[in-house]
């Protein structure tokens, strides 16, 4: 007789060791999954967590990481997951991720937000609202030494990548959160974004430990370039990632993402995930050039109170005007106010 399935959030200390023996051990996972993001999510923001799991005899079948997260024009979402690409629902079978959706739903009635937001990258739910063609995925396996992970590079971006290899930068691994939020704020300030309080980032790397690390790439005159990558089953994902202008002269950005690339080789990881990028902007284009093919992603909703799907890209109609004053913002006052608005943009 098959168990009763019941969901309800891990009560227990062996109950949340078994959330993230699931989260480790299933292929679709991504760091979101993780009870990881969501210490993180509760320390920076102090928002409202419900990392729900599906249980048939005390096993784990099924989890849905949510966040009861403010919405960019007020009110809230329930997001699966929140400042995260991903993290929707993971499952033994459709019967768990259909409980698991109607579960999400029912939870995100009961709190009165304006929709349910589920970031599975495909279209998983049966009956649920789709929003494609904004981002795609940029993931592969890497080639087993240096010269064959080169070769994967296309022609023109494999030069780029050997004269950033042969110039004299200096790599700082294990680097300052600090210094690395400085590079990132100057660098989201420049493309019209708010940034991330610096307590987000802190509270990202205590919460993941060793399978999080910042990695600096100084010029010259200092560090011009920074990166946080995360490292999840087999793979790692560089995930926010900033430079000062004169990086480009310097190609640091290669040469940050190359030295990604060998770190993780060595560690004896196998895929390297560049992470979404919307679909006409110019960090789309530059992971094209790597040579990763862009694999479309389809994000579900079910709307609760709101009339529309949640929409937070900034390249829409509607914040195109706030991009453009964004940019011309003072630095200090971008930092000031930024995290105020990136904590309406999960």
């Amino acid at each position: 007789m098959t168990a009763e399935l019941m969901i309800r959030e891990p009560q227990t200390a062996a109950e949340w060791a078994a959330w993230e023996a699931y989260a480790l051990a299933h292929p679709q996972s991504e760091p979101f999954h993780r009870a990881a993001w969501r210490s993180a999510v509760r320390e920076a923001y102090g928002l409202p967590c419900f990392w729900r799991a599906a249980w048939a005899g005390g096993d784990v079948k099924g989890i849905s990481p949510l966040v009861k997260a403010p919405a960019p024009f007020g009110g809230a979402n329930l997001v699966s997951c929140a400042f995260a690409v991903g993290g929707g629902v993971l499952a033994d079978s459709e019967e768990v991720r259909a409980a698991l959706a109607d579960d999400a739903e029912a939870l995100g009635r009961r709190l009165g937000v304006g929709a349910v937001e589920m970031r599975s990258g495909e279209a998983v739910l049966k009956g649920w609202g789709e929003k494609s063609g904004t981002y795609a995925g940029f993931r592969r396996e890497m080639a087993e030494t240096s010269e064959r992970r080169l070769a994967q590079i296309p022609r023109k971006k494999r030069a780029d990548v050997r004269k950033a290899i042969e110039a004299d930068l200096k790599i700082e691994r294990e680097a300052s959160l600090k210094t690395f939020h400085a590079i990132y704020a100057r660098s989201l300030r420049d493309l019209g974004t708010p940034t991330p309080s610096l307590r987000w980032m802190t509270a990202l790397k205590s919460a993941f430990g060793d399978s999080c690390h910042v990695t600096l790439v100084h010029g010259p005159a200092g560090p011009v370039a920074a990166l946080m990558s995360f490292e999840h089953r087999d793979r790692v994902m560089p995930y926010f990632g900033g430079a000062l202008p004169e990086a480009r002269a310097l190609r640091a950005y290669d040469r940050l993402y190359w030295e990604e690339m060998e770190r993780a080789a060595a560690k004896g990881l196998k895929i390297f995930d560049f992470g979404r990028s919307k679909y006409g902007t110019g960090a789309f284009d530059y992971k094209s050039h790597w040579g990763f093919e862009p694999q479309p992603l389809t994000y579900q909703y079910r709307l609760i109170r709101a009339a529309e799907a949640p929409d937070v890209n900034p390249l829409s109609p509607k914040y195109r005007r706030f991009v453009a004053l964004w940019r011309r913002a003072p630095l200090w006052a971008a930092n000031l106010l930024g995290p105020h608005l990136a904590r309406r943009l999960g």
